[in-house]
């Protein structure tokens, strides 16, 4: 996604952030037109927006957001139990709860075939406003 002919990209380890001074990143991200937040363990993304303060910051911005994978699933009130990887320390499968559905990037997929229409989908839309899939 980066290489798609954008005038700038930035990149923020997350893990990081925490222990830099907030004068070095916190106007890089509000002047940004676009937050790309790519995959990996959902929960893992959300400590350490957390942590970071990143999340904090998000309601604010006047950026266009773009999710993918768990960069998607992040944003909604939680990921299921089925999608749990990494623990965060309370333990719960909550995530940001910017919008209020769940969303399950990989629907149908080979390598994932417990993240199908039929079960945990279901579950965790009922819990939440509702349910949106996408590939």
């Amino acid at each position: 996604m980066v290489g798609l002919g954008w005038k700038s990209v930035g990149v923020l380890e997350l893990t990081a952030l925490p222990s830099i001074d907030e004068k070095h990143w916190v106007l890089r991200v509000q002047e940004a037109d676009v937050l790309l937040v790519s995959g990996g363990d959902a929960l893992y993304l959300c400590h350490w927006m957390c942590q970071s303060g990143l999340a904090d910051l998000l309601p604010s911005l006047n950026a266009v957001y773009v999710g993918l994978s768990a960069g998607s699933m992040v944003m909604g009130p939680s990921i299921g139990e089925f999608f749990v990887g990494w623990k965060p320390p309370n333990g719960s499968d909550e995530t940001l709860g910017l919008v209020d559905f769940a969303m399950f990037p990989h629907l149908e997929h080979e390598m994932l075939p417990y993240n199908n229409n039929n079960g945990e989908c279901r579950e965790v839309g009922s819990r939440n406003a509702g349910a949106r899939v996408c590939d």
